[in-house]
Parts: structure tokens; sequence; C-alpha cells
């Protein structure tokens, strides 16, 4: 296993997968599904929504099999697939500069993502000051793995602290 972890700024609620050198536009991809979803996919891209608009840490693991479920750790577990065709996905915040961000090796192919969003509560309670310390910042695990296409899956919703469905 492989795994890289960088914090990134979550512009407009945000962070992007990419293949290296992706055309791919996820404007349309943002339907009201995805939005509650918080996952928007395309052919070779793919954003997870995040609770907040500040920085979030992001661990990004390459498996060579599915992981175990581990469902109650987290928040919120989203699935999606992508395809690879460079061997590398790109990793960033969806306003950061693409030649400088995180380049990932992944296998080439289609692969499947799981993001996994952990700390929400406290991130979301905190707001634009969440990202002041580790232990109230968002956290966003991202696990890939060479895998057919599918679609996209929620395993487990966030429905906040008051249990009402979060909505952007």
């Amino acid at each position: 296993m492989d795994s890289s972890d960088v914090e990134l700024f979550a512009d407009y609620h945000q962070i992007h997968l990419s293949d290296d050198g992706s055309t791919g536009d996820l404007s349309e991809a943002w339907t009201d599904q995805a939005v509650v979803d918080r996952l928007a996919v395309v052919d070779d891209a793919m954003a997870i929504g995040t609770s907040v608009n500040v920085t979030v840490a992001v661990g990004v693991e390459v498996l060579d099999a599915p992981p175990a479920a581990d469902l109650a750790d987290y928040d919120h577990v989203v699935e999606g697939s992508m395809q690879v065709r460079s061997g590398r996905i790109v990793v960033m915040g969806c306003t950061d500069y693409e030649p400088d961000a995180v380049r990932v090796p992944v296998p080439v192919g289609p692969v499947r993502v799981r993001a996994a969003s952990s700390n929400l509560a406290e991130a979301e309670r905190l707001g634009v000051d969440s990202d002041e310390a580790p232990q109230t910042m968002e956290r966003l695990r991202v696990q890939v793995w060479p895998a057919p296409r599918e679609e996209p899956v929620v395993l487990k919703r966030w429905v906040g602290e008051s249990g009402l469905r979060q909505d952007r």
C-alpha cells in the first residue's frame, strides 16, 4: 500500500481527483443529487464534497484490492469510479494551480475510489476556524484500487449533529 498525506484548501467545498492530463469538466457533474451525496464524477475525474470551505487534511492510500469496511470510524463515506490512463492521479483543491498539485501513482485502467470523511461535527461547528488545529480539522481519507467501473454509491451518509440531512 502506498500513501500520501497533504492539507488542501477545499475551496467551494470540494477536493478534486483526476487522471493526470484529464480534461474532464466537473461543472455539469454537480447535480442536486451529487451535492447531497458529496460526490461528482465524470469519466476521468471526480470531486469530493467537504463540509467546510477551508483547509482539510487529505490522506490518499493506493491499494491492490477493495479495503475492509470500517464505516464506524467515519461520518460520510462515498465510492465512485474513474478511468486512469496516465498511471497518476492529481489530488488538489478545486482552485489550486494544477501543475503544482500532488500526484500519486495508481494503476492504469479503471479504479474505484472510496472517500471517507471524519471529524465533521467539530469542523462544521467551527466553520472557517476549523483548520486552525489538527483536532478540529475535517479529515478525508481517499482509498484507490483497481476495479471495474461502477455507479457512485453512498455507503454512509452524514446527517449532521441535528439528525437532519445537511444539503448545501
